[in-house]
């Protein structure tokens, strides 16, 4: 195992039902440490930047729309096996497919509006940090 950093994005969904603080208290408590965060809002064209390895797919147009439509959480969190224990947490895409207790099934809506984003690779974790945050503002 190993020390790792990976994006969190707790998505629109999510923070307009006010359930940031209890989305951030399952990492935690997964002894995932939030060690940069940031409230924003994020434009088309920047949620079509960022999603770009999606472009070909049917749902790329709907997905940027949804993350330009208000406000988002963006952090990294770092802790042993931060990517795979992240994506645990989260469970599946599919609220409807994910295992009890994850935070899509609890906190999620729809395939689309699941709550929250994980980078899926730690390759991935370190473009998707680096597109919203510079060194200074890691701190851990």
């Amino acid at each position: 195992m190993s020390e790792q950093r990976t994006l969190s994005i707790i998505k629109q969904d999510a923070t307009a039902r006010n359930v940031t603080g209890s989305i951030n208290a399952r990492f935690e408590q997964a002894d995932l440490r939030i060690i940069a965060q940031k409230r924003i809002c994020v434009t088309k064209e920047q949620a079509k930047k960022f999603y770009e390895i999606h472009r070909e797919k049917a749902f790329y147009d709907s997905i940027c729309e949804h993350m330009s439509s208000g406000p988002i959480v963006v952090q990294v969190l770092q802790g042993e096996d931060a990517v795979a224990k992240n994506r645990e947490i989260m469970g599946a895409t599919n609220p409807a497919n994910a295992a009890i207790g994850t935070i899509r099934r609890d906190f999620g809506q729809s395939i689309e509006h699941n709550a929250v984003h994980g980078s899926d690779s730690e390759e991935n974790a370190a473009i998707e940090i680096a597109f919203f945050f510079n060194s200074l503002e890691l701190v851990g």
